[in-house]
């Protein structure tokens, strides 16, 4: 959520920034400036009112009079009817500031940038599904659970497990703590992270619960430290999540539908950091230092994309995408993403620090895929391919129970 005060303050500077999203925010921008206005004029009526109240009733000596009684009978109307209005107007303005996304900084594109590739790409070759065979049973995944589900099978579940402890032993030694959170989360948990509302189509609910499935979990570790003071001697704090996330993919009817790139179902391990806001835009660059460290590490090839400001989600101010080259598709496709959220999740978590000097702040936040597991996997299998049709593995995930070496498909 943006700072009332900031709007407050600099209205046309905020309705400038969010016009590089579209012109729907700098309009909602004008809605809350005008109803916060009303807002204030109705908190001041009704403090003025409450002060009339109270000089009343200590002006009483015994028992009102008719006419005192009329008199306190008339404020307390009047005071009901503008407490009413202040909720009102208060619960508009707050629903117009939720639906406001977060600032784009200067730095952001207004439209996608290729920054840099990296590696040597093989311009074509088969695809995840003909080099895994039936490590991959999309088959019989549908038939448990319906189309864009998979069993994993065989030499895979072992790929996925070294890839898990690859990654957790490589973010563990660049100070990240290790975390399985929870996957089902209270919608709180959502706001907070910009999800709600804006992504509710993607999202997996149990309504008998009041409760929903994460497709990343990104959102429990954000509320790591919902309503909380963090000691500012205990910053930066940077955790690695790992857990199955769940997306439903609507509006994806069609698209990706070979194979394990766009699943409703797959397993990821994440990169959530807090940290003063003055230091967010240098731990947005590391973020990315350690995606592309990973991305080399396993010898993929890939490209990275500072994201265009249309392309945002709602808590972003910053975004770069890594996008590894995929041999069987002939084309670069996402693998990892690093977003800098600025304060825009904390404040709607409200997780605070406290400075050196001065009263408690806002931290910044921001997230980052350190291994979504199975575009990964797909990564390596097209990567990796030989013309016998195995698949030699990176010497990173040597010796972590993963083979060597895949032998080729049984074709099936």
């Amino acid at each position: 959520m943006l700072d009332i005060r900031l709007i407050r303050r600099d209205p046309e500077g905020v309705a400038a920034a969010l016009s590089r999203r579209g012109p729907q925010a700098a309009r909602t921008v004008e809605a809350v400036v005008e109803l916060d206005a009303r807002w204030r004029e109705v908190t001041a009526a009704l403090e003025q009112l409450r002060a009339e109240q109270n000089a009343a009733n200590r002006a009483l000596r015994g028992a009102p009079d008719d006419a005192q009684r009329a008199a306190l009978a008339e404020l307390a109307a009047r005071g009901r009817t503008l407490s009413d209005e202040e909720a009102s107007l208060r619960a508009q303005r707050d629903a117009a500031m939720a639906s406001l996304p977060n600032l784009p900084i200067p730095e952001a594109p207004n439209a996608d940038e290729v920054l840099r590739e990296v590696g040597e790409r093989l311009p074509a070759g088969r695809d995840h599904l003909e080099l895994a065979g039936s490590r991959i049973d999309m088959e019989r995944g549908a038939r448990l659970s319906g189309s864009r589900f998979a069993y994993l099978r065989g030499d895979l579940v072992m790929l996925e497990i070294a890839l898990l402890r690859y990654a957790m032993d490589k973010l563990a030694a660049e100070g990240f703590e290790p975390v399985i959170p929870p996957v089902l989360v209270r919608e709180p948990a959502l706001y907070g992270t910009g999800f709600l509302p804006d992504t509710e189509q993607q999202i997996y609910t149990l309504p008998d619960d009041d409760l929903y499935l994460t497709g990343t979990s990104e959102v429990a570790l954000a509320s790591l430290h919902r309503d909380e003071i963090v000691p500012v001697d205990a910053l930066p704090r940077r955790y690695a999540g790992f857990s199955s996330c769940f997306r439903r993919e609507a509006g994806a009817a069609g698209k990706d539908t070979r194979g394990i790139f766009r699943v409703h179902q797959f397993d990821k391990i994440e990169m959530f950091c807090f940290v003063a806001p003055e230091l967010a835009a240098d731990e947005h660059l590391r973020l990315l230092a350690i995606e592309e460290s990973i991305m080399a590490d396993l010898r993929i090839p890939y490209r990275v994309v500072a994201i265009g400001v249309d392309d945002l989600g709602a808590s972003a101010a910053m975004k770069y995408d890594v996008e590894a080259w995929l041999p069987g598709q002939r084309r670069y496709r996402e693998l990892t993403s690093c977003s800098n959220t600025t304060d825009y999740q904390a404040r709607r978590l409200d997780v605070r620090y406290r400075p050196a000097e001065g009263r408690p702040a806002h931290l910044a936040t921001l997230n980052g895929t350190a291994v979504a597991i199975g575009r990964t996997i797909i990564a390596l299998l097209e990567n990796g391919q030989q013309p016998d049709g195995s698949v030699t593995l990176p010497p990173a995930l040597h010796g972590l129970g993963a083979p060597d070496r895949l032998a080729p498909s049984d074709g099936r």
